[in-house]
């Protein structure tokens, strides 16, 4: 438990609310032709960075915790960086360290999996996302673990990999599938029997989140355990003949199923097997690992349920302890500006479409199932449409921002956090036109907002998780526009390394702070700035606020 937050006295709160939007995926582009929030007409956005205080943040690398400054930020760490005002390491960089110091390795988990499978000479196998993204696994781990089964005597694996195109190029799968092949071809030649087994793009099978889509699950569950579905004779052919077939980036290939005969499946997952879902975010993570761990399960039929040792990379749900066995111990999280505030009796408001639910509230709360206290704290989700983003760029944002604008007249809330999730869903896509649709989509909700708080004498803080929106053609190093093969401009579906917003929007202030923000910083200083806004001092040790005191 905190203790209540004490007073500022140098600031008297607002009359209204302190509203947090977050523009999932918005930041400042370097490249104009690429960069949709420019392109876009955002006359609303752009006013309120132009008119407002305003400073740049950095979303990426090692202000989220990740382990260097090339790597992309995402959803979690953003909003594990905002919702606890600091900065813990991550996911990646404590699986890293975890298989660099050979931790991982001399675990009890890790050992367990091996020995089961070397003693009753069954099958480890490894399902998760197959490129070197860092934002939900990297291949390297991957490898790194293959190396480690074979040096204990592992004789069969079996990869069921997860095509990507979305953290990384989108279609780079077979920049992956080859050199992996080769890879695996190494330990075969000297006796081992280790294989890909099944695969399909993570939009499709497997990877779905907030239980938005269970039939992704279940079509991954058929894939990867029963071995059913159209079958090739490797992954290279399987990525190769679906791509003619359907003209889909990697995120959206159709599932297939490894087979040398065209009937039987290389490596379905029987009784005595071990498992390894070794993607280390836990979103994507938790339907998965409910098919193969829940006794009671209600949300498609599993068949005959195989008896195996399952386990995660990571422990993706600290409070239901998800899943029962898992490699790395994940960030300890505590003290979050949320329990802060429950602590100081501030009634708060968290809300967005399914896509985004569990970031504004598990996220953003340091990776915590449920309420601080279910008197002070009002969740709402709004169901996301179950469609392709590009063909409903607009997704929900006017149906939040109709809760939004109804809980800040309705004086309930001194604190309403909210999330638009158009920026970073529709650039995915790597659709141009969607993405600029999504934009104005934003800014015609983003003034909704503004005149609510206008109207209710609040202050709104206007920030993004990272950036994605801003970044929508490849570039090389020098900048230059890279073709794809039809010699147009590459669409780039991955986060960008660009620096995000942060306006501070006050139209009831009396200057108590300078109009200049402080620079340099990263989006865990937002917590402290809101803080500080709602009339608190922020605990010592967050980082510091943007705000300059006069």
């Amino acid at each position: 438990m905190v203790e209540a937050l004490k007073k500022n006295p140098a600031f008297t709160p607002r009359r209204g609310p302190l509203v947090l939007a977050i523009l999932d995926g918005v930041g400042y582009g370097k490249y104009p032709d690429g960069d949709a929030v420019q392109l876009a007409w955002m006359p609303e956005f752009n006013a309120l960075r132009e008119k407002w205080p305003s400073t740049r943040l950095k979303a990426h690398g090692t202000a989220v915790g990740m382990p260097s400054d090339a790597d992309m930020g995402n959803s979690e760490v953003g909003h594990n960086a905002i919702g606890c005002g600091r900065v813990f390491s991550q996911g990646a960089k404590l699986v890293e360290e975890a298989i660099g110091e050979g931790k991982l390795f001399a675990g009890p988990v890790w050992r367990e999996l091996v020995e089961n499978v070397v003693q009753n000479g069954t099958t480890l196998h490894f399902i998760g996302l197959f490129s070197d993204g860092n934002v939900h696994s990297n291949i390297a781990h991957l490898r790194a673990m293959i190396t480690a089964a074979d040096q204990a005597g592992v004789g069969r694996i079996r990869v069921h990999a997860l095509l990507d195109g979305r953290d990384v190029p989108e279609t780079s799968a077979l920049e992956y599938i080859d050199p992996f092949e080769e890879f695996l071809a190494g330990f075969n030649r000297a006796g081992r029997d280790y294989r890909i087994a099944s695969g399909g793009g993570r939009m499709v099978i497997t990877m779905d989140r907030y239980g938005a889509n269970w039939d992704m699950v279940r079509k991954g569950w058929v894939t990867h355990v029963q071995g059913r579905g159209e079958m090739f004779a490797n992954a290279h052919e399987a990525v190769v003949k679906l791509r003619e077939r359907t003209g889909a980036i990697d995120q959206d290939l159709p599932a297939f199923v490894i087979s040398d005969d065209g009937r039987t499946p290389v490596g379905p997952i029987r009784d005595g097997d071990s498992v390894i879902y070794f993607n280390f975010r836990g979103d994507r993570a938790l339907e998965i690992t409910e098919a193969f761990e829940a006794e009671n399960f209600a949300h498609f039929d599993r068949g005959t349920l195989p008896k195996v040792l399952y386990a995660g990379m990571m422990e993706y749900d600290g409070d239901l302890h998800v899943p029962k066995r898992y490699l790395v111990s994940p960030p300890e999280i505590s003290r979050t500006f949320g329990e802060y505030l429950c602590a100081s009796g501030v009634r708060q408001m968290a809300i967005s479409e399914t896509q985004k639910f569990g970031h504004v509230t598990y996220f953003f709360n340091g990776n915590r199932s449920g309420k601080f206290d279910e008197a002070l704290e009002t969740y709402v989700e709004v169901p996301s449409d179950i469609v392709p983003f590009e063909q409903r760029p607009w997704m929900k944002a006017a149906e939040v921002t109709d809760k939004v604008v109804e809980a800040i007249g309705s004086g309930e809330f001194r604190m309403i956090r909210l999330n638009l999730a158009n920026g970073d869903m529709v650039g995915h896509t790597g659709d141009m036109q969607a993405v600029r649709i999504a934009m104005e989509t934003v800014d015609l909700c983003l003034g909704r907002i503004r005149r609510a708080v206008e109207k209710a004498g609040g202050v709104m803080v206007v920030t993004a998780d990272h950036g994605n929106a801003d970044d929508m053609i490849e570039h090389d190093k020098k900048g230059n526009v890279k073709l794809d093969e039809n010699g147009v401009p590459a669409r780039k579906t991955s986060h960008s390394l660009n620096p995000v917003p942060c306006i501070v929007y006050d139209p009831a202030g009396k200057q108590e702070y300078r109009h200049e923000l402080r620079e340099g910083l990263g989006i865990s200083s937002v917590a402290a700035t809101c803080l500080e806004l709602l009339g608190y001092e922020a605990p010592a040790d967050y980082d510091p606020s943007v705000l300059i005191w006069k």
